[in-house]
């Protein structure tokens, strides 16, 4: 299972950044091995609008299952969702925390976004 999740940083220990399309890198996570791929979300840090949707197209593509993020708004979630990609929201620590919480059962996912838009 691949697991996208939001970060501050570029490898499994830095904390996760709780802002889904703006977020400065999304790890893809191999559930099993913890083997990671970077995505550089730069592009959409300082998007006027549309970063959201922008990152949770680059998620599809690189075939996540799972997305582990803070907050994720109604247009991104409507994409993910569309992807058949699940989202777990309010989640936090590092990255390799909330890989471990998610295997271990500890993550909820959620059915609805939890952020408005352009947050």
């Amino acid at each position: 299972m691949k697991i996208a999740v939001t970060s501050t940083g570029k490898d499994l220990d830095s904390p996760m950044d709780p802002r889904f399309g703006r977020a400065a890198y999304i790890l893809i996570v191999d559930a099993d091995t913890l083997a990671f791929k970077v995505l550089d979300n730069a592009e959409n840090v300082n998007a006027f609008k549309g970063a959201g949707i922008q990152a949770a197209t680059m998620i599809s593509e690189n075939q996540a299952d799972i997305l582990l993020t803070g907050f994720c708004g109604p247009n991104a979630f409507k994409t993910l969702e569309a992807a058949q990609v699940k989202v777990a929201g309010d989640v936090s620590g590092t990255v390799r925390e909330a890989v471990a919480s998610f295997v271990d059962g500890n993550v909820k996912l959620v059915s609805q976004p939890n952020a408005q838009g352009h947050w």
